[in-house]
């Protein structure tokens, strides 16, 4: 993927205005719509273009606010019938409190496939952060979602979760670890799509000096075990889900504003549900131009 970003100076005192648009390619060796449990088990190549308007707000000494809109337009080049646009909207107000932050997430996402309309998606997460020690920080939210599928309103929930991030920071933000947790209880139109899952993940970040600029590497796993609560009738039993996902994330500086991505990942699908049993290798690249 190829992105630029451009942020404009201050235009007030404690106000930040960003933007960004980008460009790029990817490779999924299986289009898939994670949505509907669809898979094409063909690749294809994606086109990838995308805007980003970012405005931060100081409301007092200890208190900021964020607003963010994005969109993003994702195109194949055989499988035109899954081309993706996606809007989002996002809020976040946080308050320094000294040993701890607090604030509050609000995102609201519009996605549309081959100019149709898709997804709605709706999410709110107080949340709480701060250091325990030197080097270790950790994170707490609770997050409420809600969702609407125009192709299959079955599929439409609400969801509560609770997620916990924990940092340890080796050399700072030169080399740390992150590991996380989260619970969540999906509440769908049709019970059969009622799930509870227990996610886990485990990153390292690493930069490295390289011919006099500084390469930043990211490894990652993410491991989910969904258990849905109705019977699905296909299999007359209740679906159970078990997916991995692994990716690695490189990001080099061209220039003093340009800045080279690289990624791959894979994904292992295990379900007692066929459809949703599948892997999937995908590889992209990306260049972006930052004003900071």
């Amino acid at each position: 993927m190829i992105a630029w970003v451009a942020a404009a100076p201050v235009i007030a005192a404690g106000t930040e205005f960003s933007a960004e648009f980008g460009l790029g390619a990817e490779y999924d060796s299986n289009v898939s719509v994670d949505e509907l449990d669809a898979t094409s088990n063909e690749s294809d190549y994606a086109y990838i273009a995308d805007a980003d308007l970012g405005l931060d707000q100081q409301l007092g000494e200890k208190v900021d606010l964020s607003l963010n809109y994005n969109v993003s337009q994702t195109n194949y080049d055989r499988f035109e019938r899954l081309d993706r646009t996606t809007h989002l909207v996002g809020a976040d107000l946080g308050a320094d409190l000294g040993a701890v932050n607090t604030g509050m997430a609000l995102y609201y996402i519009n996605a549309q496939l081959d100019g149709n309309d898709f997804l709605e998606y709706y999410r709110g997460s107080p949340y709480v952060s701060g250091f325990l020690a030197k080097k270790w920080f950790a994170r707490g939210a609770y997050v409420y979602s809600e969702k609407t599928i125009a192709q299959n309103p079955d599929r439409d929930a609400e969801s509560h979760a609770g997620e916990f991030d924990l940092y340890f920071f080796r050399r700072g933000l030169r080399s740390y670890f992150n590991a996380g947790y989260k619970f969540k209880d999906e509440d769908a139109t049709a019970e059969r799509y009622d799930y509870k899952a227990h996610n886990v993940k485990l990153r390292y970040i690493h930069r490295f000096d390289l011919w006099g600029d500084v390469l930043k590497m990211e490894f990652s796993w993410r491991y989910e075990d969904r258990d849905y609560s109705g019977i699905t009738p296909s299999i007359d039993q209740e679906r159970a889900d078990q997916r991995h996902r692994w990716k690695i994330d490189m990001e080099y500086p061209l220039s003093e504003r340009t800045l080279l991505q690289i990624y791959g990942g894979y994904s292992d699908y295990d379900s007692n549900f066929p459809r949703a049993a599948y892997d999937q290798h995908v590889v992209g690249t990306r260049l972006s131009w930052r004003w900071e």
